[in-house]
């Protein structure tokens, strides 16, 4: 009896601390998905990620790349993938120049790139994206439940000596209405 207790105690605290990981992650990334003409579009802002540990590391000279997976998928016996993209941003700080070079990939094309001082204007290009395409509206069924999915990538802040980063995982469902 003692054995069953200790194991259900155990199973419960699991459950609780990996509960409580899971709401953390989806609490520090906002999602947003919206239909704008014929495309699926998706904003997103990552809270808390632009931490002393990122500062540090830019500071430092290392070149910063915080990247983002997006899925959209329909809910099925098995989901199936609607579209995809990958999006990225890659801040290389001079130290002599004290100047930012900050560039935007989507699907590994070059969007766009900004050179700047500010430490604010870093923080928002690193941590928030809007209106990423995923995918045309010609490929959703309308009254059909979706959802979007996020994961967040950052190198090398987080990494191990594996050369795993830490990532973060969030999702938000929404229901197509043409």
């Amino acid at each position: 009896m003692r054995m069953f207790v200790r194991a259900a105690a155990a199973a419960a605290f699991a459950i609780l601390v990996f509960g409580g990981v899971l709401l953390r992650s989806e609490e520090n990334l906002r999602i947003v998905p919206f239909i704008s003409g014929d495309r699926v579009v998706v904003s997103f802002e990552l809270n808390d990620a632009y931490n002393d540990a990122v500062r540090e590391a830019i500071a430092s000279g290392l070149r910063t790349t915080f990247s983002y997976d997006l899925e959209l998928r329909a809910r099925a016996w098995v989901d199936r993938t609607i579209g995809t993209a990958v999006v990225a941003t890659t801040d290389r700080y001079e130290n002599l120049t004290r100047r930012h070079t900050l560039t935007r990939t989507i699907d590994g094309r070059l969007d766009d790139v900004l050179v700047t001082e500010d430490d604010a204007v870093v923080k928002a290009w690193l941590t928030k994206w809007n209106r990423v395409p995923v995918a045309d509206t010609s490929r959703l069924d309308p009254a059909r439940e979706y959802y979007v999915r996020v994961t967040t990538h950052a190198q090398p802040v987080g990494g191990s000596l594996l050369g795993v980063t830490k990532s973060i995982t969030g999702q938000v469902k929404f229901t197509f209405v043409p």
